[in-house]
């Protein structure tokens, strides 16, 4: 595994687990409620507008960095499978009319037809 992918899927994890734990701390739209009773301590440690504002941005900026991470390690597992089919690994191609055939034999191995059993030739 080269050391930018293995960057990346660590930085993947750490964004993964800090997104779960930012929405896990942020108050539903009926939370407010509780302010009422004596819970406006939020605004002594994040300002006079809550914690709102700074965790939705954080949220934001975090979902950001776990899409743009998403997409490289896609890259990546795109890049190392064709890598994998110029190294002379077999892969497994099925034709149109091979597909119809593979029906057709389905059919006559379930009526008890069918005992050639034939494997994909492999390239």
């Amino acid at each position: 595994m080269d050391w930018v992918e293995t960057l990346v899927v660590v930085l993947h994890v750490v964004i993964a687990v800090a997104l779960v734990g930012l929405v896990l701390i942020q108050h539903g739209k009926g939370a407010n409620a509780g302010a009422a009773f004596g819970g406006g301590a939020s605004q002594t440690v994040f300002g006079s507008e809550g914690s709102s504002s700074f965790l939705v941005r954080a949220t934001t900026l975090l979902a950001v960095v776990f899409f743009v991470t998403s997409f490289s390690l896609a890259v990546f597992a795109k890049n190392r499978a064709e890598v994998a089919g110029e190294a002379g690994i077999p892969v497994v191609q099925e034709s149109r009319s091979d597909a119809g055939q593979a029906e057709g034999e389905a059919a006559e191995g379930e009526a008890g037809r069918g005992d050639d059993n034939e494997l994909p030739e492999l390239e």
